[in-house]
């Protein structure tokens, strides 16, 4: 039996009968929380100091696109359906060679792991069935808990994204699952599915059937974007053919367009929404749906999406996603001629969407999310003595506000540690670093843009 104990920190755990405990210690035996309190001890343990730490729950990245990290620095001045569609999906996505996969996901799971999101749901666009299977090597090998979602090739935009009928391949999906997956305990399957946004009503039903045979999640980009009439008709038609299909075993990417009512049938059905604000709010999406998950009793779980757009780091989103909604929450009082007296989302809530949200999207909220005893230990001590977070008078808005991702000192993922003492401990980060660099020089020259 492998044990670990976590000593001395202060523990935030998110868990609602345990609470926030000072100098308290976090017991872990063969990657499970087994006791959270003060005084523990524990033989033949590996003793970790949390002393002036905070421990809080590993992030979970409700939505990423982990292979385009090699294309980092290129998205940043692009808007959705211009250079966004025409660039990536049209044109770069196409010239991934399966290793390109495999090192844009190494290196974007290392950029989790460094940045404290213990899980994360890649959504990946497999050429070949050796891309998937090299996406997948790439999450085994970084250390990271991930949900790889198999979504629609990218290598023929006009077939996958326009009104396509082209559905999900099947037999690949199948063999990727038994072969790779199924029986690895940090990795479980997502169907990408594209919806009546951009396939026909048989293609888009047909691939939640098939998600749903395999019994996996479905995760769906959704109201991203107002479409152009000539492809998609005059108005937004919410869910479509699928509005009578919604489950908890559906995810929503986006949804900034869905009316309220839409909002609130998903969400009574149990359908989850992921806002990646930052990349909305540069890409033209539209307004980030947090407000009316919020309205309907919801709450959304955060996301990056683009990450050859933006950094990776998941506390970049729970602050811009709470701070964007309090600023539409303030003006709409303004506007009513009234003084702003107290604000609207919370920072414990914003950090409860980057964890307990996030878990409860990927169907993770019985393992991960909250440190609580039963659950797995994947667990983000942040230094709260350094000179950016000191004094931590209150270790959540210390946090949401403060910290940075240098001040995630150490990260552990099913109670191994992945980061110890603010540094990587794999060592494909070096190993692999100069074929990463390559990969995306070659990738940006083949696509021929023009930057």
């Amino acid at each position: 039996m492998s044990r670990t104990i976590i000593q001395n920190g202060t523990v935030v755990s998110l868990d609602p009968e345990i609470g926030q405990l000072d100098d308290a210690d976090i017991l872990i035996e063969d990657g499970e929380i087994v006791e959270i309190g003060r005084g523990l001890s524990a033989s033949n343990a590996d003793s970790i100091d949390a002393e002036d730490h905070i421990v809080v729950p590993g992030f979970v990245d409700s939505h990423i696109h982990l292979a385009q990290s090699q294309v980092r620095g290129i998205a940043g001045d692009w808007s959705l359906m211009g250079e966004y569609f025409d660039h990536m999906l049209g044109n770069i996505t196409g010239l991934y060679q399966p290793e390109d996969m495999y090192l844009g996901g190494l290196f974007g799971a290392f950029e989790k792991l460094y940045t404290g999101t213990t899980t994360a749901l890649d959504w990946s666009y497999p050429n070949t069935l050796e891309h998937g299977e090299r996406a997948v090597d790439a999450l085994q090998d970084a250390g990271l808990r991930a949900v790889y979602t198999y979504g629609p090739p990218g290598d023929d935009a006009a077939k996958w994204w326009y009104n396509s009928d082209v559905g999900l391949p099947e037999q690949k999906i199948r063999e990727l699952h038994e072969e790779k997956i199924r029986d690895d305990d940090l990795l479980s399957l997502a169907l990408g599915l594209r919806g009546p946004d951009f396939c026909v009503d048989e293609t888009a039903l047909a691939d939640l059937e098939l998600a749903r045979d395999l019994g996996v999640l479905s995760t769906i980009h959704m109201g991203a974007a107002l479409w152009p009439s000539s492809v998609y008709g005059d108005d937004y038609q919410g869910f479509g053919c699928l509005e009578d299909e919604l489950g908890p075993d559906v995810n929503v990417a986006h949804g900034n367009h869905f009316a309220q009512e839409d909002i609130d049938h998903a969400v009574e059905q149990g359908v989850s929404f992921s806002s990646t604000p930052e990349v909305e709010m540069q890409m033209g999406h539209g307004i980030p749906v947090t407000g009316k998950v919020l309205e309907a009793g919801g709450r959304p779980a955060w996301g990056v999406d683009v990450c050859s757009n933006i950094s990776g780091d998941m506390g970049a989103q729970m602050r811009i996603g709470m701070q964007l909604q309090r600023m539409f929450d303030n003006q709409a009082i303004l506007d009513g001629d009234e003084e702003v007296s107290e604000v609207s989302i919370t920072a414990r809530e914003t950090l409860e969407m980057a964890t307990i949200e996030g878990a409860k999207a990927l169907n993770m909220a019985d393992e991960i999310g909250t440190l609580t005893p039963g659950k797995r230990a994947d667990i983000v001590l942040i230094d709260a003595n350094d000179f950016m977070t000191a004094p931590s008078h209150s270790p959540i808005q210390t946090v949401v506000f403060q910290s940075d991702p240098s001040h995630i000192e150490t990260v552990l993922v099913d109670g191994e540690p992945v980061k110890r003492d603010g540094e990587l401990l794999n060592p494909k980060v070096d190993e692999e670093f100069d074929r990463f660099v390559e990969s995306g020089r070659r990738l940006l020259d083949e696509a021929g843009l023009d930057l």
